[in-house]
């Protein structure tokens, strides 16, 4: 509890100490390799947050779950999506035996019970330099989050009882508030006076339902109507007079962590100077290329300390970080043609034009059905090649000309590789939608192309990959036969150098044999690509849930070279 204390306690009256940032729970450091980047590469960042997690796996809500509204204004409604106790505490186990963490680690924690809170107090006790409480989810079932904090007598009933069952555990307890009462600081007294060790405010401002500009319908979905919490810059002001009234209850000496909306130095600052001793940056993270986190919080940091000690300082540049515009706006479109080839893949043809090239994705949505995030086939006109493998894709193959798709995008970087004489593409599943414009990329560098699919499909899926895909290079159709990946048994006598690329899409299962395969043939390490097309439901680094290693594919693209997979993704490689 010292190093806590130490850290924070009465900074908020210290205008000399440094300012502390910490990332917020469900933003950004959600992942294990996420949390080692911002304790090792974010050096402004003094305490990493993890996500909410619970005794048992949560799925959380289907896509979407993440939505922007106006530039930096977001909404969520994630579900608490975690997955769990024991894998949860396994991860922060390995994180902490590699080697001592800079930064303090704050568990957050969710449940609907005193016993489960309990249980998980105890639990992650052991990893945790503190833990909070999630008293404070806006978007959850009955008896979570913002239940038990909205209700003083709930709220101090649990937190004495938790409090009194885990006397013997050394992480504070901190406990995070709702803004969406009408007295916050009646509710941080009431649980500090039983027992709780810090505070943190605020969570999102809500629920509510977040309406598409563009459609005129609700995006989130859910089992609350599409009602989803509010964060970003439109819940500064409520933070900023929330964090006021929490220390006007509390008293001087209660360490808070104040966030909501801040996205800048100065208001990081006015943060401070209202009662917080640490500063939460959530949402701003995604509106800033992962690349340039630790500059753009470092910048945060500097103007926040040169502010709160009357120091002169140069215009802010936190600023310069910032992506302009709404980087999750929906754009309508019309299905202009739809043709099937065989069973379960389609061929989407829609009006208008992207200008995607390898390594980049969009997402489709379709109004109270879902989104997922597809490769583009072609970016003019606009093309998708869909496989029915869910609900949502199978709604996408049932589409029929003159029906409203809508797009979001682009998303990820362009692949970045060293032109070479000779390249083998090699593709199976889905992951051969993003091979067209791989191709012509490589054409483009003068490369001769050598391509191999593998299918379990149709004579008219073969056909349809021929026709796409020949005019690039030689290519070969191989069926499975019954047997998955039959396409990897010609990688153990096809003619390859150590002067030749590899390009390999598809299953990471699939990815990683074939890359073994390859290294076993003599392609360097440097010279082979996988396109990583991992899951993420947010496309601008908020979710973390497409972290390769510590590298998001919404930021980096999908493509990434087997010598940092090896590095720092060994495990996406293993196939055993």
């Amino acid at each position: 509890m010292s190093a806590v204390y130490e850290l924070l306690r009465g900074r908020h009256l210290d205008r000399a100490k440094p300012v502390v940032l910490t990332t917020v729970s469900g933003v950004a450091s959600t992942k294990p390799r996420l949390i080692e980047h911002f304790d090792r590469e974010v050096e402004a960042i003094g305490i990493i947050t993890t996500k909410s997690f619970q005794v048992t796996v949560n799925p959380g809500n289907r896509e979407p779950v993440i939505c922007e509204t106006e530039a930096g204004v977001f909404g969520n409604s994630v579900g608490l999506r975690n997955p769990g106790l024991e894998q949860a505490l396994y991860e922060l186990e390995q994180i902490r035996a590699a080697h001592p963490m800079r930064t303090l680690l704050n568990v957050s924690l969710s449940a609907n019970t005193i016993e489960d809170f309990i249980t998980l107090v105890k639990a992650f006790d052991s990893v945790a330099d503190l833990v909070e409480l999630n008293f404070s989810c806006p978007h959850v079932s009955s008896g979570y989050g913002a239940a038990i904090g909205c209700d003083p007598n709930i709220a101090s009933a649990y937190v004495r009882a938790i409090k009194m069952a885990t006397r013997e555990c050394k992480a504070p307890l901190f406990v995070k508030l709702t803004p969406n009462v009408d007295d916050i600081g009646m509710i941080a007294k009431a649980a500090v006076e039983a027992g709780a060790d810090g505070l943190v405010a605020i969570n999102t401002v809500g629920p509510i339902v977040h309406i598409d500009p563009e459609s005129g319908t609700p995006i989130l979905q859910n089992n609350l109507g599409g009602k989803g919490g509010l964060s970003g810059r439109a819940v500064y002001d409520i933070a900023l007079k929330a964090v006021k009234a929490i220390r006007e209850a509390v008293g001087p000496e209660v360490p808070l962590i104040g966030m909501g909306g801040v996205f800048s130095g100065s208001e990081a600052a006015a943060m401070i100077e209202a009662g917080s001793d640490a500063v939460g940056i959530g949402s701003a993270l995604g509106c800033v290329d992962q690349r340039a986190w630790p500059a753009y919080l470092a910048s945060i940091k500097a103007h926040a300390e040169a502010t709160l000690n009357s120091r002169p300082c140069m215009q802010e540049s936190s600023a310069s970080y910032l992506i302009d515009g709404r980087q999750m706006a929906y754009r309508r479109h019309t299905v202009t043609k739809i043709e099937r080839y065989g069973a379960s893949t389609a061929i989407i043809t829609l009006d208008g034009s992207l200008e995607c090239k390898a390594g980049q994705f969009a997402f489709l949505w379709l109004p109270q059905v879902g989104e997922k995030p597809f490769s583009v086939a072609h970016n003019e006109p606009l093309t998708f090649i869909v496989k029915e493998r869910g609900p949502f894709s199978k709604a996408l193959c049932s589409l029929t000309a003159g029906d409203a798709l809508y797009v979001r995008g682009l998303y990820g970087a362009e692949l970045e590789n060293t032109a070479t004489a000779r390249a083998l593409l090699i593709g199976g599943g889905t992951g051969v939608a993003v091979l067209p414009s791989l191709a012509k990329k490589l054409k483009e560098q003068g490369t001769e192309m050598e391509i191999l699919i593998g299918t379990s499909e149709s004579g008219q899926e073969r056909a349809l990959l021929e026709d796409e895909l020949s005019r690039y290079g030689a290519f070969s159709c191989i069926s499975d036969d019954g047997r998955p990946a039959r396409v990897l048994d010609s990688l153990d006598t096809i003619a390859v150098d150590d002067r030749t690329a590899a390009y390999l899409v598809g299953p990471e299962i699939f990815m990683a044999i074939a890359a073994r395969k390859l290294l076993g043939r003599g392609i360097k390490a440097e010279n082979l690509y996988l396109s990583m097309e991992r899951m993420t439901l947010c496309g601008i680094g908020m979710c973390g849930e497409c972290a390769c290693g510590d590298r998001l594919t919404c930021r980096w693209g999908t493509f990434m070279d087997y010598g940092y997979l090896e590095r720092e993704a060994p495990e996406l490689l293993a196939y055993d």
